[in-house]
């Protein structure tokens, strides 16, 4: 992490942005309930698309977590904007526990962050309906993209490479 402290804190700035955007949006899509008009729909579906949004950098977060938890090695991104990955996990210095630790940390973000939305949102609304379609539509995806490499390496198999996971750039 040397070096990378002002970058960590940027990205956890631009993310607690997005999320209290988020929160403001619901509010007011709450308040204004079924759309009636492009302006209602517009709303409702900006609203659907960020709370994605940030269930997707919850995910990330949750891996950058797992990583942590276990001192795994990984670097940052140069620019908070340069990749949609939080981070990327260094797949030569780490182990098959780092690589394990930092899978689950996103699984179980995941898994608590659907939860939280089947309990939370307002299923009659149209927002809340396209968010969970959505979502749904995200898990799928991480099952059918990162369940399979998972299972590869607790099996065996050596760490992934490319993505997300490569060695970090030269100084």
């Amino acid at each position: 992490m040397a070096g990378q402290w002002n970058r960590l804190f940027a990205m956890a700035g631009r993310d607690a942005l997005l999320i209290a955007i988020t929160l403001v949006l619901w509010k007011l899509t709450v308040d204004v309930g079924e759309p009636h008009d492009i302006g209602g729909y517009a709303l409702h579906l900006g609203t659907a698309v960020l709370t994605v949004l940030c269930g997707y950098l919850i995910h990330e977060w949750g891996h950058l977590i797992g990583a942590w938890l276990i001192h795994s090695r990984f670097f940052l991104p140069e620019s908070i904007v340069a990749s949609p990955f939080l981070f990327r996990f260094d797949n030569l210095r780490n182990t098959r526990r780092h690589f394990t630790w930092m899978v689950w940390g996103g699984f179980i973000s995941s898994a608590l962050l659907v939860i939280f939305l089947l309990l939370v949102l307002p299923k009659d609304l149209l927002a809340a309906q396209v968010a969970l379609g959505l979502t749904a539509l995200g898990v799928l995806a991480t099952f059918v993209i990162e369940v399979p490499e998972f299972w590869r390496v607790l099996r065996g198999a050596p760490l992934p490479n490319g993505a997300a996971f490569m060695s970090p750039p030269e100084p």
